[in-house]
């Protein structure tokens, strides 16, 4: 009589089943293998999804500011400013001088240029009757500040030119700010002081969804001209924002941005830029850069995981290996060669982690959905970090299994078949 080889997915399928045997026959040990790879891949799918979710928002922020905005600044490491790979520190005040409203003038009348808009920040407490709010972000800004940062007036309007330039005491603020001023009264026309410093408000602005949520945390908006004469803020870090017309490219406008400013600044050809220019692209670049640190931390996280259920299997499978040794010697003796023997407990040692690992997966996916439920965080499982998640927990099935499975493979069967 002939006898016929099982196929592949019948050999695997019955892997499979003995692994589910022994998951039941000694449940504490797979338990815990499980548990440990479980943890490992619902770090990876849970710190992904969190990632992934405020990467989206970064990316969205910085399209509803324009893909081709550039962002002028005084000094940015990784921005268009200087040559060499060090700075000289001891010098760095009279290197990068302050940008200044007159650098922000001569930007505003370039070719290719649509409009050009400067921001400040600084920090003061703001009352309105009973009430006081402190440490406050109040924004001093060109009437075009809208056209940066997106968003929309939720009531009332935005200061004018004029109003810039007759330094009147108006102000914008967000709906944090409105609602704990003045709780559920509409906060038109109503007086504010900032630093003692009174202001009327003339409009509620609502940003763009944020990481922080849709309003924000409490903001004011003044025109520039009344914020550097009534605001305590640092000075020296304006930024000039200058948005391209839709005809021109990003790089055009870039060139024309140095050329201007270097002319101004009276910089000789040698002579390196003392400012920075930073475009959406670059920001993107500095935010990859801050996570590829929690990168590393996912995966030293998901590693200890991974390394606690790779010992479980080592363990629960050596004592399958002894539990059946009797059954591995009358397999050999009707056949099965070591590669057979070898498979089937590779199998099974898989089928536990990756059991593990899409109860992980599981897991984080809750995680994201609580996050995405209870944050302003959009947080989203990504196809990838499922791959990698299942992978890992595939790898470490098979990688841990091997001594276990060559072990059960070398088995004398005729030693096999006397064990008891």
């Amino acid at each position: 009589m002939n006898l016929v080889a099982p196929s592949f997915p019948t050999r695997v399928w019955e892997g499979i089943t003995m692994a589910l045997d022994a998951i039941r026959a000694n449940k504490l040990r797979a338990s815990l293998t499980i548990l440990g790879v479980a943890i490992g891949a619902m770090v990876v799918i849970a710190m992904a999804s969190t990632m992934t979710g405020i990467r989206s928002t970064v990316t969205s922020l910085i399209e509803q500011a324009g893909p081709k905005t550039l962002f002028v600044v005084r000094f940015y490491r990784e921005g268009v400013q200087i040559d060499g790979d060090e700075v000289d520190r001891s010098n760095f005040w009279e290197r990068f001088p302050r940008l200044s409203i007159d650098d922000a003038g001569v930007l505003r009348k370039l070719p290719g240029v649509a409009d050009v808009t400067v921001r400040e920040v600084g920090f003061g407490t703001v009352s309105a009757g009973n009430q006081n709010v402190d440490g406050v972000a109040v924004a001093g800004l060109n009437p075009s500040w809208i056209k940066v940062l997106g968003g929309e007036m939720q009531g009332g309007r935005n200061f004018t030119a004029v109003e810039e330039a007759a330094r009147a005491p108006v102000a914008v603020i967000n709906p944090r700010t409105a609602a704990l001023l003045f709780g559920q009264l509409d906060p038109i026309g109503r007086k504010i002081q900032i630093d003692g410093n009174p202001f009327q408000v003339i409009g509620v602005y609502r940003d763009p969804a944020s990481m922080f949520g849709s309003s924000g945390p409490p903001t004011v908006f003044l025109p520039h001209a009344v914020f550097v004469k009534t605001v305590d803020y640092m000075k020296g870090w304006l930024t000039i924002v200058v948005i391209p017309t839709t005809t021109a490219t990003v790089g055009e406008v870039q060139d024309k941005v140095i050329s201007a400013l270097r002319s101004h600044r009276g910089l000789k050809p040698a002579e390196p830029n003392n400012f920075s220019i930073l475009t959406g692209n670059k920001l993107l670049t500095a935010f990859g850069q801050v996570t590829a640190g929690f990168v590393v931390v996912m995966l030293a996280l998901s590693s200890v995981g991974l390394l606690v259920g790779g010992v479980g299997v080592v363990a629960i499978m050596m004592i399958s290996v002894t539990e059946r040794t009797r059954e591995i010697g009358v397999r050999k003796a009707l056949g099965a060669t070591r590669g057979e023997i070898q498979f089937q407990f590779l199998v099974e040692a898989a089928t536990l982690t990756v059991l593990g690992g899409g109860l992980g997966v599981a897991a984080g996916a809750v995680i994201a959905g609580v996050v995405a439920w209870t944050t302003p965080i959009p947080a989203s499982v990504p196809t990838w970090a499922v791959a990698i998640a299942l992978g890992s927990s595939l790898v470490t099935g098979i990688f841990f299994g091997l001594y276990p499975a060559s072990r059960a493979a070398r088995l004398d069967p005729v030693e096999a078949l006397r064990y008891e």
